[in-house]
């Protein structure tokens, strides 16, 4: 097996077409796929990603996991079946009836149903040049062929086209009744759409929005996000106020305090990342919340201490050249502020979107709007709770 860098194969797998990056991504391993996958922009890899077989699709997979938990059923993709005939058709009148179909290029398959409907094969192309004019499609015709119901999840339709990589899927019903058929292209657009949504629906965009939506409409979905954004930034300017006099006091207070918010809701936005991540893969049904809980706090605690340590030092030395008074206690202020502003925004990563969960809203939905409330109050109101306490 070779070893070409990963980053010569991410070069070649982006320029190269599809088919032509999925043979050669095929010769490698499993971890080198991963990789490669995962530098790759989402449709250009769920893309390389149909094409490899076998195996390498199935390890191809781990690396654009994300679409696992993409919401929504096959029936919203779903379209008219074409190409349908009886099972006494010759070869003869099929091949009569796909040159006389409007258009021609559209048939990829031959659907063979009864008189009720009920999806009994499917023939291909191939099966039809190879076969004798007068024979039946039900002579020739792959009995028992593979399909999705209205009602699969999108994930799971994914995962199917991932490992069988045909250009069309049939839907039947739950009794084998042909209702319309579904493109393998359709299922890779639709997930890699559903990826791009997601980074917009924590910050309030809803995720039918493109960029051609209308003015009013566009106004309509995001507004009402950003009139609870401004309620929750009233509640953090709120417990500012209410130490309107220590500021006042101590002014270097104010220079650090978004150095403090920044921190400690970056340290909220990486809880919340993974978390958002366990609930789409599922994870989080085997691992305890209790567990994940803990870890983000402690992981809160030690970024805290690091992080707090720089702006400590930084602190002292702003207070000591501005003549501010007890430089010193200043310093162990933002330290412990920090500290405990990270802990708690570790805390509120997987708090928040676990309680819109249990609500019964979407856990992505604005999720970090109130993640920078909590955060904004927590760290801000610590940090001057701790200097009235102990400075003044």
């Amino acid at each position: 097996m070779t070893h070409t860098p990963i980053a010569s194969l991410l070069d070649i797998a982006a320029e190269a077409d599809s088919v032509e990056a999925a043979s050669i991504l095929a010769a490698h391993s499993h971890e080198t796929i991963h990789d490669v996958l995962a530098g790759l922009p989402a449709e250009k890899a769920l893309e390389i990603a149909s094409y490899l077989s076998g195996a390498a699709s199935q390890q191809a997979s781990d690396s654009v996991e994300l679409a696992q938990g993409v919401k929504g059923q096959v029936s919203e993709l779903m379209v008219p079946a074409i190409g349908v005939l009886p099972p006494h058709t010759t070869i003869a009148g099929a091949l009569d009836y796909i040159v006389h179909a409007q258009p021609v290029s559209g048939i990829t398959y031959i659907y063979v149903v009864d008189t009720d409907d009920h999806l009994l094969g499917v023939l291909a192309m191939r099966d039809l040049l190879l076969g004798r004019p007068g024979q039946t499609l039900m002579e020739i015709m792959t009995g028992e062929p593979f399909s999705f119901t209205p009602d699969t999840a999108m994930s799971d339709a994914i995962h199917a086209a991932l490992t069988r990589r045909h250009r069309l899927y049939p839907v039947t019903d739950d009794n084998g009744k042909l209702l319309g058929l579904v493109y393998g292209w359709r299922l890779f657009e639709y997930v890699a759409t559903e990826i791009s949504a997601q980074s917009g629906i924590m910050v309030g965009v809803d995720s039918e929005e493109r960029v051609s939506t209308p003015l009013l409409r566009a106004f309509r979905m995001r507004h009402p996000w950003l009139q609870v954004n401004l309620l929750t930034a009233f509640c953090a300017a709120f417990v500012v106020g209410m130490f309107e006099s220590t500021i006042a006091q101590i002014v270097a207070l104010a220079v650090f305090l978004p150095v403090l918010a920044g921190q400690s809701g970056n340290t909220g936005c990486q809880a919340l990342a993974i978390t958002l991540r366990g609930l789409t893969l599922g994870e989080l049904q085997d691992y305890p919340v209790g567990r994940l809980l803990r870890k983000e706090i402690v992981l809160g605690g030690m970024n805290g201490f690091f992080v707090g340590l720089i702006a400590a030092a930084a602190m002292w030395f702003y207070a000591a050249q501005t003549g501010v008074e007890q430089p010193i206690l200043l310093a162990a202020v933002v330290l412990i502020a920090m500290v405990g502003a990270c802990m708690g925004s570790g805390a509120f990563g997987i708090l928040v979107p676990l309680t819109l969960r249990r609500l019964g809203a979407d856990p992505a939905m604005a999720s970090s709007i109130f993640l920078t409330t909590f955060t904004d109050i927590l760290g801000m109101g610590l940090m001057l709770l701790l200097a009235t306490s102990i400075v003044l």
